[in-house]
C-alpha cells in the first residue's frame, strides 16, 4: 500500500473511531444505563450528565496512561534492576544510582546542565524581550519578527548542522568557510580555531544555538504581553517626565513579569531535556556532556539500561518541580 494512502486511511479510521466511540457511548449511556424515561427520569438525566464528561476524557486518560504514566513506572523499575547476561533481570536496589553518582561523566553532565540553566533561559528571555520591544517600534517590525522567529521552524539537529558550519575550521592556508574562523583570521588570528574542542567555551558555543532558536519563541510571547500593557500607565509616566528606559524598566516590565517568568520556566524545561544539539555537534566530547546525552550513551551505546534509566529519573526529578509550578501558576491565573 502506498504510504500516502496508508496515512489517509489511518487518519480516517482514527477520526472515525473517535466519532463512533463518542456516538455509541452516548447512546449506551442515555438509552441503556440511565434512560431518560420512567419515574426516575430526572435522576437518570442528572447522573448521565455527571458521567458524560468522563466518557470524553476516557480516551485521553488511556492514552496518557499508556504513553506517559507507564513509561515512567517502567523506567523507575529498570533503574532498580540489572540485566543478566543470559536474559532477564535482577533487582539491585539503588546500586545503579550509586554507580551513576560515582562516574565523573555524570557530574560533568550535571555541571553542564546547570551552566545551560544559568545562560540559556536568561539569554533567550533577554534577547526575546529586547526584540519584542524594538520590533514593536519600527515600521517593518512584522518582517523582523518573522525572521527572528524563523529558527523555531528548524529542528534542533538542523540548527546544529548550520552552526557546525559556522564554527567550521579549515587547515592553515586554506580559505575558511566557517564564519567565525573567517572573521577571526581576517582580524589577525594566527590560524583557525577548533572552537568546539575548547573546554568551557565550547559549551557556550553550543548554548548560542539554543538561544538562537528560543529567542523567537520568547519574542512572540513577550510582544503580546507588551501590547497588553495599558496605554494610560505609559502616558502617565510620560507626563511625569519618565524617559524611555524608565518607562520600560519601571512601567512595562513589572506589568509583564508574570509572562517573563512563564517564558523563563518554559525555556528552562527545554534546557533540562537538551540532547539533539550536543549529540549532533560534539556528542558529549571535550567536556560538553549533558544529562540527556549521558542517558543516551548508557542506554544505547553501553547497553546499561539500569544506569541509563537512573539518569532518566534524575532528568524527570529536575523537570517535575518546574512543571508543577507552571501548572499551579496557570490555574491560579485562570481563577
Amino acid at each position: 500500500m502506498h504510504p500516502a494512502l496508508q496515512g489517509i486511511l489511518t487518519i480516517a479510521f482514527g477520526v472515525g473511531g473517535c466519532v463512533g466511540y463518542f456516538y455509541i457511548s452516548n447512546i449506551i449511556l442515555d438509552h441503556l444505563i440511565f434512560p431518560a424515561r420512567g419515574k426516575h427520569i430526572a435522576r437518570n438525566i442528572r447522573r448521565a450528565n455527571i458521567i458524560r464528561p468522563w466518557l470524553f476524557l476516557l480516551p485521553a486518560m488511556l492514552a496518557l496512561g499508556l504513553y506517559l504514566a507507564y513509561p515512567v513506572v517502567e523506567t523507575l523499575r529498570l533503574s532498580l534492576t540489572e540485566r543478566l547476561p543470559g536474559g532477564g533481570s535482577a533487582f539491585v536496589g539503588l546500586d545503579n544510582y550509586k554507580q551513576m553518582l560515582g562516574e565523573d561523566k555524570f557530574w560533568e553532565a550535571l555541571k553542564n546542565n546547570f551552566l545551560w540553566l544559568l545562560v540559556v533561559p536568561a539569554g533567550s528571555t533577554a534577547f526575546g524581550l529586547l526584540a519584542a520591544q524594538l520590533t514593536d517600534r519600527i515600521a517593518w517590525g512584522n518582517v523582523a519578527k518573522s525572521l527572528i522567529f524563523m529558527p523555531m521552524a528548524i529542528s534542533f539537529v538542523g540548527a546544529a548542522v548550520i552552526w557546525k558550519l559556522v564554527y567550521d575550521a579549515r587547515p592553515p592556508g586554506a580559505e575558511q568557510i566557517g564564519v567565525l574562523n573567517a572573521i577571526y583570521v581576517y582580524f589577525g588570528g594566527s590560524e583557525a580555531q577548533q572552537w568546539l574542542t575548547i573546554p568551557f567555551w565550547n559549551s557556550i558555543f553550543l548554548m548560542i544555538v539554543l538561544i538562537w532558536i528560543q529567542t523567537g519563541f520568547a519574542m512572540v510571547i513577550l510582544s503580546a504581553a507588551l501590547r497588553g500593557v495599558p496605554e494610560e500607565t505609559i502616558e502617565a509616566a510620560i507626563v511625569d517626565g519618565a524617559n524611555p528606559f524608565q518607562i520600560f524598566f519601571r512601567i512595562k516590565m513589572p506589568q509583564i513579569m508574570g509572562t517573563i517568568v512563564v517564558v523563563w520556566t518554559t525555556i528552562t524545561i527545554v534546557v533540562l531535556k537538551v540532547f539533539d544539539i550536543v549529540f549532533a555537534m560534539t556528542n558529549g566530547q571535550w567536556e560538553t556532556q549533558v544529562l540527556a546525552n549521558y542517558m543516551f550513551d548508557k542506554l544505547f551505546r553501553a547497553n546499561d539500561w539500569g544506569v541509563g534509566s537512573a539518569s532518566a529519573m534524575v532528568i524527570m526529578l529536575l523537570v517535575s518541580p518546574i512543571l508543577i509550578w507552571n501548572v499551579r501558576n496557570a490555574r491560579r491565573e485562570m481563577r
